[in-house]
């Protein structure tokens, strides 16, 4: 006690025999004691929870397109693993959940492979290609091969302007010496797919998203070209950072999900 007393350059009891009181600097003193002590039996109250199996949270950010996709199975396979975690999902394209992650508003982002240089982990998931969307009555389809010159004359009907997608997609026809004129920027698939089925554009899209229209005959697909237009989609995160239990197991069951999409390239 005379150490703290030193310490604080004031006397914190009186000392009467053996009967000590507090001084009035003693008394303020041990009010603010008493909320740091209280404040730092929730801090290990919180801490012992979240060190409990199931007992803490997750946010991540992924597409919408992987959202309605991929998404569902990896977070049914979760909560049986974790059931009192507390799971959050914050949609949008690439460029947001790398900004998502520099803010620390998420934890891990489901995503494509950043085209710049940041600094991010990123664990592959799976590789898929894109393809011509289009309605089976459109002539390409009828005469059964894609007529480059008329690539500008077709209305497209394409996923997200500022999207990750969108700049492969404008890069790949840049290289191949082709501007699309008339584009519609929407940023729903089903609703892309909607228009197509309908015939009023023709859309660039990954097989995956659309395989059952195709099974079912109500769309139809062609290859860009000779050369496939690939991407390369996984998880990102802080770079150097140790994954928790609870992120590990998420990534985990991501692959897992992964593997069982069937995506062909």
């Amino acid at each position: 006690m005379k150490a703290l007393e030193q310490d604080l350059g004031c006397r914190l009891l009186d000392r009467l025999g053996k009967k000590m009181a507090l001084t009035e600097a003693g008394e303020a003193f041990l009010k603010h004691a008493e909320r740091i002590l209280a404040e730092m039996e929730i801090a290990r109250t919180t801490l012992d929870r979240l060190g409990k199996w199931g007992q803490s949270r997750l946010r991540v950010g992924t597409s919408t397109t992987l959202c309605q996709y991929f998404l569902p199975a990896v977070i049914r396979e979760f909560r049986e693993s974790f059931p009192r975690c507390q799971l959050s999902i914050e949609l949008g394209d690439t460029p947001d959940l790398i900004s998502a992650l520099a803010a620390q508003r998420i934890d891990l982002a489901l995503g494509m492979e950043p085209m710049w240089s940041e600094p991010l982990e990123f664990r592959k998931l799976f590789t898929d290609h894109l393809e011509f969307l289009l309605s089976p009555q459109h002539p390409w389809v009828q005469r059964g091969s894609v007529d480059r010159q008329e690539l500008n004359t077709q209305q497209f009907i394409l996923y997200g302007k500022g999207s990750h997608t969108a700049e492969l997609i404008r890069r790949y026809f840049a290289e191949e010496d082709v501007a699309l004129q008339s584009t519609t920027d929407m940023g729903s698939i089903e609703a892309i797919k909607e228009l197509v089925k309908l015939g009023l554009g023709v859309s660039i899209l990954a097989p995956w998203t659309f395989r059952q229209d195709l099974a079912a005959g109500i769309v139809a697909s062609m290859p860009l070209g000779r050369r496939k237009l690939r991407r390369q989609w996984g998880v990102l995160y802080a770079k150097h950072k140790s994954l928790s239990l609870v992120e590990e197991t998420f990534v985990g069951l991501c692959r897992q999900a992964s593997a069982g999409l069937q995506i062909s390239d």
